[in-house]
């Protein structure tokens, strides 16, 4: 019974953000929470993509469906590897972990001016 395919509800991601864009202060505590919401965005995707629901992939991984919930819930709760690695192949897929380097901040014109001594 656990693998019961599901319909996805409907979200479109786009008009939620621009609706949620208008609050104060949401710009910046998405910013803050990129990498955590990419993260869910993932597990969901990957969810959707094998037809499964929190039930059934909670009873692959043997734990509860409220697991699953906390593990897809973007910057409440950090998942460890051994926990992202079972939910990937409860799913059907595996776990890639890349780091990437970062580009370097730019300076500003002014401040750069000011730091070589050629701001007047």
């Amino acid at each position: 019974m656990a693998d019961l395919k599901f319909q996805a509800v409907a979200h479109d991601h786009k008009a939620f953000l621009e609706k949620a864009a208008k609050r104060r202060g949401f710009g910046e505590a998405y910013e803050a929470l990129g990498v955590e919401y990419a993260l869910a965005h993932e597990m969901l995707a990957a969810r959707a993509r094998a037809g499964l629901t929190q039930e059934a992939v909670a009873d692959r991984m043997g734990t509860t469906k409220s697991a699953i919930s906390r593990l897809e819930s973007a910057g409440k709760h950090a998942p460890s590897v051994a926990s992202l690695k079972r939910y990937a192949a409860a799913v059907g897929c595996t776990l890639k972990i890349e780091l990437v380097p970062a580009a370097p901040k730019r300076r500003r014109a002014t401040q750069a001016g000011v730091a070589e001594g050629t701001a007047r």
